[in-house]
């Protein structure tokens, strides 16, 4: 599972369009297998004997509404691009996600993004959109309900890379291991096939190894540039970046089998001497 951060925009038409597949109509409603989660705010707003499927133009004015409501908020820099995209794909070998996995990646990114804090009454509106196979889009409005401009957290990229990944477990996106690694400190590194193993563990870490890194680098270079005309350049490096997921774990699988207890070998019985008596013999 790959994020991809889009530049901020004005409006979410265009957003909404990319991450559909198609133009925003007034004709076509989004049930909930498409806008699979939404910001929970949108409950408290909506009576319920209000119409349950809303236009995919609908949609995007509600998404729109903040910047018209609070015409003069904006960011720090005075910035009035307030539409957040996230998208999100797949690995191709995994499997289809049913619609509440999808929902729970949603509201996990959302509030990776911190664009969702539970409890708190003037949160951002966003939406989930799966419209297209094996793809989340998330698209938000920076300005919260009370007018002020919400501040996405310090590396907000490695963030929802890091969450992406512990989706990935959660919902076995990706094969799991044999058997559990062993914690780096729980076996003794008597031998050197622990201590490679140790080592092998150190490079595979997920959370501080330096292939992590490397591969965060590299997603977050294929967000900046898959604006550009160049945009098959963003589609190698996210390349780059899966085989270097890969990498990860052939190095931990590997660090596995170092670290399995050697089998003794079988001692066969030594084979009976032959005499030359018993050789002469008939």
């Amino acid at each position: 599972m790959i994020p991809r951060l889009h530049e901020r925009t004005h409006t979410p038409n265009d957003v909404l369009t990319e991450a559909l597949g198609r133009p925003v109509s007034p004709d076509e409603g989004l049930t909930e297998h498409t806008v699979v989660a939404h910001w929970p705010g949108l409950d408290y707003y909506t009576l319920d004997d209000e119409q349950k499927i809303w236009t995919s133009l609908q949609w995007a004015e509600h998404l729109e509404g903040p910047l018209m409501e609070h015409p003069f908020a904006a960011s720090a820099n005075g910035d009035r691009r307030a539409i957040f995209h996230l998208d999100v794909r797949l690995h191709p070998d995994d499997r289809e996600l049913t619609g509440p996995e999808w929902a729970e990646a949603a509201h996990r990114l959302a509030r990776a993004a911190g664009i969702e804090v539970p409890g708190e009454p003037n949160d951002c509106r966003w939406i989930a959109v799966q419209a297209q196979p094996g793809r989340l889009d998330l698209i938000a409005n920076l300005i919260r309900l009370d007018g002020s401009w919400h501040t996405q957290p310090a590396e907000v990229l490695r963030r929802l890379s890091a969450e992406s990944r512990r989706i990935e477990q959660d919902l076995r996106l990706m094969p799991v291991r044999s058997t559990p690694r062993p914690p780096a400190l729980a076996r003794p590194a008597s031998t050197a096939s622990a201590q490679l193993a140790a080592i092998l563990s150190q490079l595979a870490d997920e959370q501080t190894g330096p292939l992590a890194t490397v591969r965060g680098l590299v997603e977050h270079t294929a967000h900046r540039i898959a604006h550009q005309p160049d945009a098959a350049t963003a589609h190698c490096l996210e390349l780059i970046a899966r085989r270097l997921y890969g990498i990860q774990q052939d190095l931990d699988t590997t660090a596995t089998h170092l670290n399995a207890p050697t089998r003794p070998r079988t001692a066969f019985p030594a084979l009976p001497t032959i005499t030359a008596a018993a050789r002469r013999s008939p």
